[in-house]
C-alpha cells in the first residue's frame, strides 16, 4: 500500500542516491579522504588547476596550495603522479602568505615551537613540542617552504582538514603528508593561491 509518508521517503532517497554516489566518488577520486571526520562538503568546492597558469616546467615537482578550495596539488617532475589532498589553511587573510617558495627542508616526527605571534595570540601555548608528541601540531611530517615559519606538515587533529584553522601553514591529514613526504624532493617548487 502506498501511502504519502513512503512516497515522501522514496522521493527523498531517489534524489540523495546520486548526491552520496558522487561524495563517494569524489573521496576516492581526491585522495581518499577516510579520516573520521569528512571533508565530504569541501570536496564538491576543489577546483581543476592546471600547473602551466603558474609555472614554465614542472621543475623536480611542483606544488599548489589552493587557500580557497583548500585543496593541494602536486606533480611530479615528469608528470607521471598528480595527487589530490584535501587541506588545513590559514585562519585569517592575514597568516595566509601567498607567492612562490620552494621545499628547503623535510622531518620526519618534527618538532614544534610556537613562534612569537603565536604566543602572543596563546600565551598557553607551550615552549616547545618534542617530535612525536600526540599533541604536536605539526604531525608526523613536515616539508618547510623558504619562507621562514612556513610549513606544508601533517595534523592529528583531523577536524582542522578543509578549514581554516592555521597559523599559516598549510596542514594534511598525516597519512597523506607521508604520502606526500616521499613523492616531494627538496627544491621542489610551491605555489601559494
Amino acid at each position: 500500500m502506498t501511502t504519502r509518508r513512503n512516497l515522501i521517503l522514496s522521493a527523498t532517497a531517489a534524489l540523495a542516491a546520486p548526491t552520496l554516489a558522487r561524495a563517494q566518488y569524489m573521496a576516492e577520486d581526491f585522495g581518499g579522504v577516510t579520516a573520521p571526520t569528512s571533508t565530504r562538503r569541501n570536496a564538491s568546492s576543489f577546483r581543476v588547476i592546471d600547473w602551466r597558469d603558474h609555472f614554465d616546467t614542472l621543475g623536480s615537482a611542483t606544488i599548489i596550495a589552493d587557500t580557497t578550495s583548500r585543496a593541494l596539488h602536486f606533480w611530479s617532475g615528469d608528470g607521471s603522479i598528480y595527487r589530490l589532498y584535501p587541506t588545513s589553511v590559514p585562519m585569517t587573510d592575514e597568516l595566509t602568505r601567498r607567492g612562490y617558495s620552494k621545499i628547503v627542508r623535510k622531518a620526519v616526527a618534527p618538532s614544534w615551537t610556537p613562534t612569537a605571534n603565536m604566543r602572543e595570540r596563546n600565551p598557553d601555548l607551550p615552549i616547545r613540542v618534542e617530535g612525536g608528541a600526540s599533541d604536536n601540531p605539526l604531525g608526523t611530517h613536515a616539508m618547510y617552504l623558504d619562507w621562514p615559519a612556513y610549513l606544508i606538515h601533517g595534523t592529528h587533529d583531523t577536524r582542522k582538514i578543509g578549514r581554516r584553522s592555521s597559523s599559516g601553514c598549510i596542514g594534511l591529514y598525516n597519512e597523506k603528508v607521508a604520502e606526500l613526504y616521499t613523492l616531494t624532493p627538496i627544491g621542489a617548487q610551491v605555489r601559494l593561491i
